[in-house]
């Protein structure tokens, strides 16, 4: 049988409602950088690089629901990518109940209510 051949994610989009502050998050908390938009997207958004993956903001008046659907972000170091994210004023959410061997991993919220996991490798005090 013939597959689609999907080689990889090639990006990834959220809904905002306030453009400024998701970008402040996203830039600031987050630490991504923002790329250029085609010129003929004439809707508010914007768009992150993350190696060979995008992430795109697309603003809209109403917020999306609330849900468990997130996206993961890889760091190579957790605790430390945790104690940035608390120290711009963002609870961190750790998963325990269900732990992935080898991996330490916690969600975080944009203000839109958008889940974000960020997970890497296990860091030696098995947090």
């Amino acid at each position: 049988m013939e597959t689609l051949g999907a080689e990889r994610i090639e990006h990834v989009t959220i809904i905002v409602t306030d453009l400024g502050r998701a970008r402040s998050f996203y830039t600031n908390v987050l630490g991504l950088r923002e790329v250029p938009r085609p010129k003929s997207f004439d809707f508010p958004g914007a768009w992150y690089e993350i190696g060979p993956t995008f992430l795109h903001l697309l603003g809209k008046p109403h917020q999306d629901s609330i849900s468990s659907r997130h996206f993961c972000l890889w760091v190579g170091d957790v605790p430390r990518a945790a104690r940035a994210v608390e120290a711009a004023g963002h609870p961190v959410v750790w998963e325990a109940k269900h732990k992935i061997p080898g991996i330490d991993r916690f969600f975080v919220y944009d203000l839109d209510g958008n889940r974000i996991e960020i997970q890497g490798p296990q860091s030696i005090s098995g947090t």
